[in-house]
């Protein structure tokens, strides 16, 4: 038992005073003489018995009396209460793309912010964390404006995040967090990111009610000719097989094709659409067909006019360069280095010093220059190549540069994978190729290079070299064919082709929500002009980076939902970007919660969100006692005009 106001008990001390009055005021009896002595002193003995027993039970009720009432006014109780610190919870509301869905009693997200704001208590502070922010020290009133303002984002939170900053949390309260709820679908693979070092934690799974899907995986164009191209659409099933769904293509709302297919269940299958070779900046793929979730039967993608890139070589004889650098997409421009026209520079993407033997200190004032407004080298140096020149280049990106020859055949075995420059080129890691090789190397020393790729003795081939503004590809060998066979191998092609794409950043057909995306546009901006992004609900400024004749963009929490965005100079509309939910978010792939429980103890499972609230609300449930201990109080009133009017002595 607890006391709201424990003070008031000092007050207990005070009933020594009934007790001193009784005792002070026991009445003394006189005594008589009469006749029969022996019979009156029979009757006085009783009369003093029944007289002193009456007197000690008004005594026992009145002190009964009077601490009663002392005790309704202290308003004892029972249950958790501390009126010194309001009760502290941490809420993680998931209210991603995949909650979008319809469960048993209506739309999964909908009916989670609906639960908690009946069930959770009034009188309690909390934290509330999203996929994409956080709010903490709120109110019950802040709380239920806050959860009625949450709208569906495609941004996901990693779990092992959200419990770290629930320690963080912890840590800065004086005391633990009272309560810890996760409310999600659990999609994925969360199960590592628990560990037993997790706070005590209450999970529940809200489920959709359907367990099957269609959607859009992906879209790519092919068959460009005759004045035609062809959409071909990857869609993928997940669970049964599906007939005769119709699937359209649009351009903005204009319907350009429709058919139907039928798929086999948990597979994918490509569909093509062959339209007339005209630009689409507003196109959109839909699928009509009701399943789990909905918002992955629309793909937005975008067909802009690209850029061709700007390549410059210097050097040598270029033939294989001249064949990747294709006209439909570059403009390939070679040239030796006496007649290198250096005010050209400026309106190049990429420039090649292709095994020059020596670089001038002109070439490389100019090089320097050229990379500070964001342009990208490729260095490939001459058998007899000048290090101090190479290295006067090389100091301007730090502390990078070529050591002196080694004469020494080596194979080249090793490709970093993950590396930008082998995006979607290798469909797994591949081992078995046969390795091309060179019989001379520079080794490459510095802190402030990655390499790309390596040879067999674990030194580096190719290097990228990241200066303030633009990158330096460095190559440890001459490719010429009495020093390597690289010419011949299969990665001659991706790796300078991606060396020029990855030198201006053109829009991509389509991008996905919650990943970094660059896009490079071609534009001249005034000083303290900038561009912006915008579609017909919202408009944002995102991250970007001026140079002389492009701005770099980069998008990766903004936008936040799917659809098409329009670069904008002004009012002027530059590019058509289309964004679309992360593929991740259409898997039926869900944590199941009691594998989690047998590796975590500190794991609750419950069934529903008005559940836990109820467990928390009857241990948090306060008994008053007060009311009680009035009773009592009346009572003993009561017992006393009793003992007074009907006990006789």
């Amino acid at each position: 038992m607890q006391f709201q106001n424990p003070e008031i008990l000092y007050f207990l001390a005070l009933l020594i005073i009934p007790i001193l009055v009784h005792l002070f005021q026991l009445q003394k009896f006189k005594k008589v003489p009469f006749t029969n002595v022996a019979f009156l002193q029979k009757i006085e003995q009783q009369s003093r018995k029944s007289s002193s027993l009456k007197k000690w039970l008004i005594l026992a009720n009145r002190l009964l009396l009077f601490s009663a009432i002392l005790f309704a006014f202290s308003q004892p109780y029972l249950g958790k209460k501390n009126d010194k610190k309001d009760n502290q919870f941490f809420i993680y509301l998931d209210n991603s793309s995949s909650l979008n869905t319809k469960g048993e009693r209506g739309n999964l997200f909908k009916i989670s912010v609906q639960e908690v704001i009946e069930n959770t208590p009034k009188n309690a502070i909390y934290s509330l964390q999203t996929n994409s922010d956080f709010f903490q020290n709120l109110d019950y009133s802040a709380l239920k404006n806050k959860l009625l303002s949450l709208e569906i984002n495609s941004q996901e939170a990693k779990k092992s995040n959200i419990l770290l900053k629930i320690q963080s949390k912890n840590k800065a309260e004086t005391k633990d967090l009272d309560e810890v709820i996760l409310i999600s679908d659990f999609q994925n693979t969360y199960i590592n990111e628990f560990t037993n070092v997790t706070p005590s934690t209450s999970a529940i799974k809200v489920n959709a009610s359907t367990k099957t899907n269609l959607s859009i995986d992906s879209v790519f164009i092919s068959g460009r000719t005759n004045n035609n191209l062809t959409v071909n659409v990857i869609i993928k099933n997940q669970g049964e097989a599906k007939n005769n769904v119709p699937i359209a293509i649009f351009n903005n709302k204009e319907p350009l094709s429709k058919q139907a297919f039928s798929i086999e269940e948990n597979t994918q299958k490509k569909i093509e659409f062959t339209l007339q070779d005209k630009p689409i900046q507003l196109g959109k793929i839909e699928i009509t067909f009701n399943d789990t979730f909905l918002f992955d039967n629309t793909f937005y993608f975008s067909l802009n006019n690209a850029k061709k890139i700007n390549v410059l070589s210097i050097g040598k004889g270029t033939e294989y360069l001249s064949k990747i650098y294709a006209k439909e997409e570059f403009n390939f421009i070679s040239s030796t280095a006496k007649n290198t026209n250096y005010n050209s520079f400026e309106n190049q993407d990429i420039i090649i010093l292709n095994e020059l033997e020596n670089l001038p200190q002109i070439l490389i004032n100019s090089l320097n220059t050229f990379s500070e407004k964001g342009g990208t080298l490729v260095l490939i140096p001459n058998s007899n190549s000048n290090l101090n020149s190479y290295n006067l280049l090389l100091s301007k990106f730090g502390k990078t540069k070529l050591q002196s020859k080694i004469s020494d055949t080596l194979k080249i075995t090793s490709i970093n994978f993950d590396h930008p420059l082998f995006k979607n080129v290798f469909s797994k890691n591949v081992k078995n190729f046969q390795f091309p090789k060179v019989n001379s190397y520079f080794p490459i020393k510095g802190s402030n290079s990655s390499s790309i790729i390596d040879f067999e003795n674990k030194l580096s081939f190719i290097s990228e070299i990241k200066g303030s503004n633009g990158n330096l590809y460095l190559l440890s060998s001459s490719l010429s064919k009495e020093n390597s066979n690289f010419l011949n191998s299969p990665l001659i092609v991706p790796v300078f082709y991606n060396f020029g794409k990855l030198s201006y950043q053109n829009s991509e057909l389509y991008y996905y929500l919650n990943e970094e995306n660059k896009i490079d546009v071609n534009v001249s901006l005034e000083k303290d002009h900038i561009l912006t992004m915008s579609n017909q609900a919202s408009t944002f400024i995102p991250i970007q980076q001026t140079y002389q004749n492009k701005v770099s963009i980069v998008t990766e929490d903004t936008p936040v939902s799917a659809g098409f965005y329009f670069v904008l100079k002004d009012k002027d509309t530059l590019q058509t970007l289309a964004y679309n939910n992360p593929k991740q978010e259409s898997l039926l792939n869900f944590l199941d919660l009691k594998l989690l429980k047998e590796t975590n103890k500190n794991i609750k499972i419950e069934d529903s969100i008005t559940s836990v609230f109820k467990e928390i609300n009857e241990k948090n449930e306060v008994q008053w006692l007060w009311k009680w201990f009035l009773t009592l109080a009346i009572v003993s009133l009561l017992l006393e005009i009793l003992i007074l009017k009907f006990y006789k002595t």
